[in-house]
């Protein structure tokens, strides 16, 4: 499918009132996200490259720092890419639709119930940053039925959203192609010279640290060892891939013929104190840093 370049229609930039000079950034609060990580991570894009992947898309803050012109987006949550596509092209539509919630425990309850395929494509955007913004640490976490889990945050005083960053992160998204699916399939059409990331569910390295429950189907360690062959596969292809993983031996042995990198990564999002703290993250590339 060919990527075109868009600029925002006139009536969304009279509703925003968005300077275009805006840099975007990450409109969610994501648990697992690579803001803090970013520092590491900026070392690692290529001073050139064709099209921007990214197949694990969740809160997206390599994308919006590296501003790709062209980018392939994807993740398996159909909620988030939902909101994404929203975001993409009617910003103006979902704030006038957050507007209408109240910040409140019983509110959460009532949202949370709601059968987001019952919904519009704009309320179900509404209601899915609604969750993530006063939910507990942002933690999206489905059942196996794929339903919604998380239990309230206890946040009374959150901005769900504001229309500089909501029009910032459209105007990037207009020249985006936003795909809900398997990995796989989102970067399948890489050619040599493009640029994958790769941030999975991490493999656990401790039992307060699960984060498979990210949609109904899991991510088990059968699923790390394909995505180390999809990495092999795009690396003979000639482009730039680059992974962030948990540190543990399993993965490191994954990728033994690659460079890999430690890197210290704060984690906040555990109910238990002990398992917070910094954690050593991998770092995984194809080629060297800084190159």
């Amino acid at each position: 499918m060919a990527l075109h370049q868009y600029s925002l229609n006139f009536e969304q930039e009279q509703l925003i009132g968005l300077p275009k000079k805006i840099a975007a950034k990450p409109f969610l609060k994501w648990a697992g996200g690579k803001t803090r990580l970013l520092h590491a991570l900026r070392r690692y894009i290529p001073s050139c490259f064709g099209t921007y992947f990214e197949p694990f898309l969740g809160g997206g803050a390599l994308f919006f720092d590296v501003a790709p012109d062209i980018a392939v987006l994807g993740d398996a949550n159909p909620e988030l890419i939902n909101c994404y596509k929203v975001v993409k092209d009617s910003p103006h539509l979902l704030l006038r639709e957050l507007a209408k919630l109240t910040i409140s425990e019983s509110e959460y309850y009532r949202v949370r119930a709601l059968a987001p395929e019952e919904l519009s494509p704009v309320e179900r955007a509404a209601r899915f940053i609604y969750l993530n913004k006063t939910c507990y640490n942002g933690l999206y976490r489905v059942n196996k039925s794929g339903q919604f889990n998380t239990p309230f945050g206890k946040h009374t005083k959150v901005k769900l959203a504001d229309s500089n960053t909501l029009g910032a992160a459209s105007a990037l998204l207009q020249s985006s192609l936003l795909m809900c699916g398997d990995y796989r399939t989102v970067v399948e059409n890489a050619i040599r010279g493009d640029f994958v990331y790769f941030d999975p569910p991490y493999l656990p390295v401790s039992r307060f640290s699960d984060f498979k429950r990210y949609t109904k189907e899991f991510f088990y360690e059968e699923d790390h060892q394909m995505l180390a062959d999809v990495f092999a596969a795009l690396a003979d292809k000639g482009c730039y891939v680059l992974l962030s993983n948990s540190f543990h031996e399993k993965i490191a042995s994954l990728y033994s013929g690659f460079h890999q990198e430690q890197v210290l990564m704060p984690r906040f999002v555990n109910c238990k104190g002990e398992g917070r703290g910094s954690v050593t993250e991998l770092l995984i590339s194809n080629y060297e840093p800084g190159k």
